[in-house]
């Protein structure tokens, strides 16, 4: 989403993958609110910072258009076919891990301040704006300049408002070192359900692709365990039994069913999951999102009268058998380091290898 000359409006600027898009088309548009039916009011040629009306494009070229920005967060597919399927959202290979805290120095201006929050994650794609429990806005971005150039943008343009900014902090995450010493159980608050879970750190680089998106919950389930079994020497029953990933569906946590001739069990599943997803977004030790954990249920005692082992018993139940599993497996915080690539030829190394090329790329 590209912000106009006229305050508070955006370009959605993409690419024509297939047919031709033109001005006044009624078009389907399908992203976090998906809304049929809608028109584009006009169809720009963009070059540069020049922008220019144009009547139809064709496929593969890039196109900025208006009149949709009202109706997309972020990204989208807009498509005139009714049964077309909408495009993956994008994966970034730097994440928003450095964060501010921002409030308005008038608190008359707070709806200001949330507004202009909203057209800033419209318009940078990286940028997360969180508001926390207590009510604190936070803004995420992938650096300390990244963070920069977006409050100025939110202060001199999107709100229009003084703020006043936090000193930057890095985003943590929690894991675990070890497998659980011991199966953690937890009640119920009636007391008469319990659950059995222990937990174990993931083998180096499955959390990396989960994150690159080579192993995820969309995948076919066969190809995923066999993918699992062959690489990271899963078991196959435990691979083609995972009930989700977390936080939000997609994050690099794992809650996977080992248990073995329990009653009722599908029917607390969706529970389970919904604890396991709060409690993988807020972690035991500081409230901060998990990774890298695989969560296995062992074992599960339930009421035979199904109003007795609801969502309101359940979810807490599992968070709670979480968070006592997390405890029981050495938990330690993660910290956000960079990763940068350097092209040198070989003349600029101290350190000669042996094989002589003449470019080299050093990881630091």
């Amino acid at each position: 989403m590209v912000p106009t000359s006229d305050k508070g409006r955006f370009y959605a600027f993409g690419r024509v993958f297939s047919g031709m898009v033109a001005t006044g088309q009624k078009v389907r548009i399908m992203g976090p609110n998906y809304t049929p039916g809608k028109k584009e009011d006009l169809t720009i040629l963009m070059m540069g910072r020049y922008t220019e009306p144009i009547e139809d494009v064709p496929c593969g070229n890039i196109v900025g258009l208006v009149g949709v920005d009202q109706f997309l967060v972020k990204t989208g597919t807009i498509s005139t076919f009714e049964h077309a399927h909408n495009l993956r959202v994008m994966k970034f290979s730097v994440s928003p891990v450095v964060r501010v805290a921002v409030e308005c120095k008038n608190p008359a201006d707070l709806p200001k301040l949330v507004e202009g929050l909203k057209r800033l994650a419209k318009s940078d794609p990286m940028v997360q704006c969180i508001i926390e429990e207590s009510g604190e806005h936070i803004v995420a971005g992938a650096g300390e300049l990244h963070l920069e150039i977006c409050l100025k943008d939110l202060e001199e343009d999107h709100a229009g408002i003084p703020l006043k900014k936090s000193d930057p902090v890095v985003s943590y995450r929690e894991t675990v070192a070890e497998d659980s010493d011991q199966v953690c159980l937890s009640k119920s608050p009636n007391k008469h359900n319990r659950l059995y879970m222990k937990a174990r750190p993931f083998q180096d680089g499955l959390a990396e692709d989960i994150d690159k998106g080579e192993v995820s919950s969309r995948q076919e389930l066969k190809t995923r365990a066999r993918y699992l079994t062959e690489k990271y020497e899963w078991e196959v029953t435990e691979a083609r039994k995972i009930w989700c990933f977390g936080p939000d569906g997609t994050g690099p946590n794992i809650l996977t069913d080992v248990t073995k001739g329990v009653q009722y069990l599908n029917e607390i599943k969706d529970s389970v999951v919904a604890g396991f997803q709060w409690a993988s977004k807020e972690g035991v030790l500081c409230e901060e999102n998990m990774r890298g954990i695989r969560f296995d249920v062992h074992d599960v005692t339930l009421h035979a009268d199904a109003i007795h082992r609801g969502g309101g018993q359940i979810i807490p139940t599992a968070r709670r058998v979480i968070y006592a599993s997390q405890l029981t497996a050495q938990p330690r915080l993660m910290e956000p380091v960079y990763l940068v690539e350097i092209q040198v030829r070989h003349l600029r190394l101290t350190v000669q290898p042996h094989l002589m090329v003449p470019i080299y790329l050093v990881q630091i």
